[in-house]
């Protein structure tokens, strides 16, 4: 089966207004073949992104065999590496990568997570994320819950962080699993006296307290933490988590399947991490681009809520009283909005 077009569009988020998903969001991508087969995946990158798809990785694709993914993978990546070992080009390689995964799968006949072995109806709980939505997280039965802190200035306002923590943890009870996201704005000094300071909130993680590339920083932070560190949602490639793993510099792995290379990618790094010990636990991994993975690969799924602003992909997964489960439609199971491809 050959490939006769490769196209993505940004379909935007609007009522986003100015935040960074607009200009740096998700793109929605389709390969096409001469079988008439369509698989679509989501990448990233915004309009920079769509560049990369339509011009370079289109004109990598046009004409190839669709067989071999991992073949596929890395003719996109001699055609970017010049330009994007890391970042915005391999964004755009995973919306690739992915919709060449939903072709595979949906010649086969089998939905993704089939292909990759996973058991019949397995199912994954969802923890959900928010900035201070507490209350959706006991009353949608989610199995843990995730706040955002990077507001909060690590060294100025470590008396607020604790007395946020402690009312969040109070509101949700002893059992509920309670995480907090940073989103890189600490530094090392801060994020072990918070550390230390929420020991008696029982937290699962700290996640991204550090600048994405301070991996000197990071390794003597998981080494010194009492409470795990998870970050890696701003990795990319096999290869960058690789280096992660050989310098323990976090205790739990996050890579996004739309940013960190795709499918083809999150196959290899799922595998180091294993041989290394280390958990992971995908971005957004509830997004059915991630959910198939999740559950094929991880002897105990457990899926982040999905990204809310997505509404154009339809027949996405439902999450009920906390589970979610992917489809067994060939592929992903899931389509796009016919309204993005318009001019």
């Amino acid at each position: 089966m050959k490939i006769t077009e490769v196209k993505a569009v940004d379909p935007g988020a609007p009522q986003l207004g100015d935040r960074w998903q607009n200009w740096l969001g998700q793109i929605a991508v389709e390969v096409r073949t001469d079988e008439n087969l369509t698989g679509i995946g989501v990448g990233a990158g915004g309009p920079a992104g769509v560049a990369v798809v339509n011009t370079v990785l289109r004109h990598a694709l046009l004409g190839q065999n669709t067989d071999d993914t991992d073949e596929l993978w890395e003719t996109m990546n001699w055609h970017t590496h010049y330009f994007g070992r890391k970042g915005l080009a391999i964004m755009a390689v995973s919306g690739v990568d992915l919709a060449l995964w939903d072709l595979r799968a949906k010649v086969k006949g089998k939905s993704v997570a089939q292909l990759l072995g996973a058991p019949p109806d397995r199912t994954a709980p969802v923890y959900w994320t928010t900035v201070a939505d507490v209350d959706n997280a006991i009353n949608g039965g989610y199995c843990g819950l995730k706040i955002n802190c990077n507001h909060f200035d690590s060294h100025k306002q470590r008396r607020e962080i604790v007395e946020w923590v402690a009312q969040v943890r109070d509101r949700i009870g002893p059992d509920l699993p309670l995480m907090i996201d940073a989103s890189t704005n600490w530094d090392l000094k801060g994020t072990l006296r918070i550390a230390e300071d929420l020991l008696p909130y029982d937290l699962k993680w700290i996640e991204e307290p550090l600048p994405i590339d301070d991996l000197d920083a990071y390794a003597e932070l998981t080494e010194r933490s009492p409470i795990p560190i998870a970050a890696g949602e701003h990795e990319y490639t096999a290869r960058g988590f690789a280096e992660l793993i050989d310098r323990r510099a976090h205790h739990i792995l996050q890579p996004d399947v739309t940013w960190c290379g795709g499918l083809t990618q999150i196959l290899k790094i799922y595998d180091l991490a294993s041989q290394a010990g280390i958990r992971v636990i995908q971005h957004r991994g509830a997004e059915v681009w991630g959910l198939h993975s999740v559950v094929a690969l991880d002897g105990e799924p457990l899926a982040e809520t999905p990204r809310p602003w997505m509404t154009w992909v339809l027949d996405q997964p439902t999450i009920e009283n906390g589970i979610t489960r992917p489809t067994a439609t060939p592929g992903f199971g899931v389509r796009f909005d016919p309204a993005i491809w318009r001019p």
